[in-house]
């Protein structure tokens, strides 16, 4: 929760605990040290040079054996932030429910769109793939797999970034989805942005299909530095990834009827 730091305007927010403004925090993270007293003392110092002040230690215990310490913080930061100077991905576009954007597809499009999907590179966590593309969806919302304007190809986990590149080209992807949840040493971002360039040297511009990726550790601004088209963080659902797809590759309006030419015109 948080409330306004500044009544005139309302523009500045600090953190809420037990009273407005009191810029009350919970702070939790690991060090690698042996859980005991010299631990504990190191991460008081840690918070307090985090800008927290009058930090109380909640609670601690070891963990991974012997060598490392997990502890949860708790105290004021002095911080505050200016809603003025906060800028995230607004959606720009509606969100359809299935049956408008089957129809959309059906309608203005003539055809099916084709997504491949993939979780590439080591990683093998297919839930977030699978909540977005298979049938059962995610959060009361089936997957792209129950759409009729679309054809879902999903490639499962581990695939090799160039496999899913020839891949596309072979399905005639519309799009490329991929999920990705091992972030160490930034391997999400790595993998990200290998793909885009190499689907970029695959394909020419016009025919280039979308890289839509998504992830709990992805920033939604950040589709520009990545090279990607769209990118969606944390709580998106299949309904989300659909409306961008219509919105990204449906034309506005249906084709127009052809002209029917008078018999005997040349």
């Amino acid at each position: 929760m948080s409330s306004t730091g500044s009544p005139t305007d309302g523009q500045v927010v600090r953190p809420y605990g037990d009273t407005t403004d009191d810029g009350m925090v919970q702070l939790s993270f690991t060090l690698p040290l042996p859980h005991g007293p010299h631990a504990e003392g190191a991460a008081l110092q840690l918070a307090r040079r985090m800008g927290m002040e009058r930090p109380l230690l909640v609670h601690s215990k070891p963990v991974g054996g012997t060598d490392f310490s997990f502890f949860v913080v708790y105290g004021a930061v002095t911080h505050a932030v200016d809603l003025t100077q906060v800028v995230v991905a607004e959606r720009d576009y509606p969100l359809l429910s299935a049956k408008e954007a089957d129809t959309a597809v059906t309608e203005r499009l003539g055809r099916r769109l084709v997504v491949v999907g993939a979780c590439v590179g080591t990683d093998a966590h297919t839930v977030g793939i699978d909540a977005i593309l298979n049938i059962k969806g995610f959060a009361g919302e089936k997957g792209l797999e129950a759409y009729h304007g679309m054809r879902v190809v999903n490639l499962g986990a581990q695939v090799p970034v160039g496999d899913l590149v020839r891949r596309a080209r072979a399905e005639g992807a519309d799009a490329v989805l991929v999920s990705q949840a091992v972030t160490q040493r930034d391997a999400h971002l790595t993998n990200v942005r290998e793909l885009s360039a190499e689907l970029r040297a695959e394909f020419a511009e016009p025919e280039r299909p979308l890289l839509v990726v998504g992830g709990p550790r992805f920033d939604p601004s950040s589709a520009a530095a990545l090279g990607a088209d769209r990118v969606f963080g944390r709580g998106t659902t299949p309904g989300d990834v659909a409306s961008y797809l219509v919105h990204a590759l449906v034309p506005a309006d249906a084709p127009a009827p052809p002209v029917p030419v008078p018999a005997g015109a040349v």
